[in-house]
């Protein structure tokens, strides 16, 4: 994918320590803040006096699948737009790109619910982001609404173009500058745009951040999306506090098992920044890193899955034994990894 389906690094740059979930920018206007930091980089940009000063469209382009407001919404979809919704869903379904898996809502195919989980060598690693995306009543005329549902009840930011309310930033949607929606555009093409933002390096998506403004930034802020990764991603959508879907539920649970070493090897592997503040190199707010309190959320899954019972006394047991050893991973007694039985 185009790099250019992100947030162009050539455009101003929005507000990014205080990206607020306020009530205007829920329904898919800009806020404040965001506005006020575009005006003030054309201002200061300007190559001439009368050059004029405009607020761009994206930043008040309509995103919100939920937003009752949209009046895309209002109107019956047209035989066109059913049509091409159930060629997308079929394509997908015949060729589905690696992990993705998608369902239309029963009630209505305007609607559709997506599971995308975290490639490869990324921060994003198993983790599973649900998205809600629906189809305005002209598409493909117009781009599809989508919406992160997996940000821990909107308090956490996965990336520079994940915002905690669930916007999703991207060209082609009419939700940042650059490359925009065509309708030679698909289903899978925008759902394969939104996972190649989840790379190597997301740091590097904030525009104006492609060095580093400080050394370590990039790691210490794939260490915190990591965290995060398998505290809401992970546990919280495996515990079940992300509403969705029992269909995509069960393709989650059905991949947990074969993610879970690797869960373990990321916490313990982190463990000496346990209750250290994350301090977000783009100031957003953060809790403090608790990798031992994520081992023993994804041991409890784990016995859930295999149908086992709760050992707390040998769980009181690992924590004592971590006191004091911040710095050293501890030794866990793991749960052998068996076959899927969902």
């Amino acid at each position: 994918m185009s790099k250019a389906y992100l947030k162009d690094s050539n455009e101003p740059e929005a507000s990014t320590s205080s990206e607020k979930s306020d009530s205007k920018e829920s329904k898919g206007g800009a806020s404040a803040e965001a506005k006020a930091a575009i005006a003030d980089f054309l201002l200061h940009s300007a190559d001439s006096e009368d050059k004029q000063i405009t607020v761009p469209d994206f930043l008040n382009a309509k995103w919100d699948p939920d937003d009752i407001g949209d009046g895309e919404f209002n109107n019956p979809p047209s035989p066109a737009c059913i049509r091409r919704i159930k060629n997308d869903i079929t394509a997908l379904y015949s060729d589905p790109p690696p992990g993705l898996c998608v369902i239309p809502d029963p009630m209505n195919i305007t609607k559709i619910h997506a599971l995308l989980t975290g490639p490869f060598d990324t921060p994003y690693e198993g983790g599973f982001f649900y998205f809600f995306i629906r189809f305005p009543s002209d598409y493909p005329i117009s781009p599809p609404r989508v919406r992160l549902m997996t940000t821990g009840g909107g308090t956490v930011r996965f990336n520079p173009n994940l915002y905690r309310n669930g916007k999703v930033c991207l060209s082609i949607l009419g939700t940042w500058a650059g490359p925009s929606w065509s309708p030679a555009q698909t289903l899978s093409s925008v759902l394969i745009s939104i996972q190649s933002l989840m790379n190597e390096k997301p740091y590097h998506n904030e525009p104006g951040f492609e060095h580093e403004r400080t050394s370590g930034d990039s790691k210490h802020y794939n260490d915190i999306i990591q965290h995060e990764t398998v505290r809401v991603a992970v546990c919280d959508m495996m515990d079940g506090l992300c509403s969705m879907p029992d269909s995509l539920r069960a393709v989650m649970e059905s991949s947990f098992p074969d993610y879970y070493k690797y869960y373990v090897e990321v916490c313990e592997n982190h463990i000496h920044l346990d209750s250290m503040d994350m301090n977000d190199p783009f100031g957003d707010s953060r809790p403090k890193f608790k990798f031992k309190q994520l081992l023993k959320r994804l041991k409890c899954i784990q016995n859930r899955m295999d149908n086992k019972p709760e050992d707390s006394d040998e769980d009181e047991d690992d924590n004592s034994a971590q006191e004091g050893e911040e710095t050293t991973p501890p030794r866990r007694t793991q749960p052998p990894i068996e076959e899927d039985k969902s």
